[in-house]
């Protein structure tokens, strides 16, 4: 219906359910879309001029507006609701958890474990998300640009080493990143030691904060 709204940005504001809303006014027309909180983070200040990318969905009679900073992001956003369980909110978290690639590797290769990192995202429903998109999202990052990265730990000791470095404390997408670099630009093996991948991680984890 509507593919994407060009405007002023009016206002940003958030509630208690840390949903964020963006009012944007189009040729003297307000209009409120929910935002995911990255993009939020992103807007100009008022009266700046941002694209946004829209999802119209009524639900319980009431219209409601959703705004994506890309098209790829909404297309993804539009997958997670398709699933059954996920509503709105859920799927506005698993896009402010991760970032995109790594939500559609984590999909495609059923990463239960960096996707209930998400707020109100449990494992079964995560479960369910890999069951009902994997194949879709193969198909469809083809189109959209995104690649499957082959750098980590193998999968017999993947979900212990991202258990470890999740309790002590660091992002899902800290984790992901730095198993990715690990893997790739390190080089260490899939099969070394989880002592190994833990030890590498965390030391290019400490170094990227020293640098920031």
């Amino acid at each position: 219906m509507i593919s994407y709204l060009k405007g002023i940005v009016a206002g940003i504001s958030n509630n208690n359910a840390n949903r964020h809303t963006l009012t944007l006014e189009v040729n003297g027309i307000g209009y409120d879309l929910q935002v995911p909180a990255r993009l939020a983070q992103q807007l100009p200040q008022s009266g700046g001029e941002v694209q946004v990318f829209t999802h119209y969905q009524v639900r319980e009679e009431v219209p409601l507006l959703y705004g994506f900073s890309t098209p790829a992001e909404r297309d993804l956003f539009r997958f997670l609701i398709s699933v059954s369980g996920i509503g709105s909110a859920s799927a506005i978290a698993l896009l402010d958890t991760l970032e995109l690639p790594e939500l559609v590797q984590s999909i495609i290769a059923a990463n239960v474990q960096l996707l209930i990192q998400a707020p109100g995202v449990g494992k079964k429903t995560a479960e369910r998300i890999c069951l009902e998109l994997k194949s879709k999202l193969i198909d469809w990052r083809k189109n959209a640009g995104f690649f499957v990265a082959t750098g980590g730990p193998a999968p017999g000791i993947l979900e212990e080493v991202q258990m470890t470095l999740l309790a002590l404390g660091y992002t899902a997408h800290e984790v992901s990143y730095a198993l990715h670099v690990v893997g790739e630009d390190i080089g260490l093996p899939k099969d070394a030691f989880v002592e190994d991948w833990i030890k590498q991680a965390i030391a290019h984890l400490s170094s990227e904060s020293v640098n920031s």
